[in-house]
């Protein structure tokens, strides 16, 4: 037992052997790594916003880092949308390899990580990640599964093009967001010529429409969404542009920041009108 004393207060604690404790230096790390703190916590923040929160699917409660030669990728998704990120390192390693962070671990992360220029490294094993930052080294074991084909995933061949200001287009979804639907929170878009109509009505034949000025010379279209989807991604967009890539009303929409410097692509699943 262990005894605590304070002033006029005595504590007798039951204890456990200190031999017992896991011991979290003893992984075997197969690859290690240095980043900017401020470009991992950017990194993490854009992507883990779509990480299931207590999906039967194990594998999706968390945040897939995959390493491909000189890239680290992080990949979040809990089905029905998707957010993938990546940043250079300085470090290259010969085969791609990925592993699967538990959310907890991820949320922990992002608030211990500072948004400085700080070197920050991570080692990697298949049981675990560490992560030593200048003042704390921070491990957690790893979720042992298999996550989806996110390639898969990704539309290709979107042949309707919108170019919004990002902060125009989540102000007004924002509004339109009031009247949503509690439950199915959806959001009509209808496309025309430099138009983006934004349309949400409830139950009680409430509506609320919305017009925003974009660049897009395609032909109409009408797509609906979560809109808390897609306000969660333009939160998550580092750019004060966004390019909106739609196939057709049945098909999954590609989105990113317009400046193609920064790596990040979202895909959100379309509702039913």
């Amino acid at each position: 037992k262990s005894l605590v004393r304070a002033g006029k207060s005595r504590f007798s604690l039951a204890t456990l052997p200190a031999t017992d404790f896991p011991d979290s230096e003893g992984a075997n790390y197969l690859d290690q790594l240095t980043v900017p703190q401020s470009a991992l916590k950017d990194l993490l923040d854009e992507t883990s916003f779509a990480m299931a929160s207590q999906d039967v699917r194990y594998y999706l409660n968390g945040l897939l880092l995959e390493r491909e030669e000189n890239i680290l990728r992080a990949v979040a998704t809990d089905g029905h949308r998707l957010a993938l990120g990546s940043i250079e390192t300085a470090e290259k390693t010969n085969e791609k390899h990925s592993v699967i962070v538990p959310r907890k671990a991820i949320l922990e992360l992002g608030r211990l990580l500072g948004d400085v220029a700080d070197n920050v490294t991570l080692a990697i094993s298949p049981q675990q990640l560490k992560v030593e930052l200048p003042d704390m080294h921070f491990t957690s074991k790893l979720i042992d599964g298999q996550f989806p084909n996110y390639e898969r995933v990704l539309p290709v061949g979107g042949d309707k093009e919108v170019i919004a200001e990002r902060d125009e287009l989540k102000q007004a979804l924002s509004r339109a967001s009031i009247l949503a639907n509690d439950k199915h929170r959806s959001v009509k878009l209808n496309l025309s010529n430099n138009l983006l109509k934004a349309t949400v009505t409830n139950q009680e034949q409430e509506s609320a429409e919305e017009e925003l000025a974009v660049e897009y010379s395609g032909p109409d279209l009408e797509i609906a969404f979560n809109n808390a989807y897609l306000l969660d991604l333009l939160n998550a967009i580092p750019d004060n542009k966004v390019k909106l890539l739609f196939t057709d009303e049945n098909s999954s929409a590609l989105i990113t920041p317009n400046d193609p410097k920064f790596t990040r692509q979202y895909v959100v699943m379309p509702m039913r009108l």
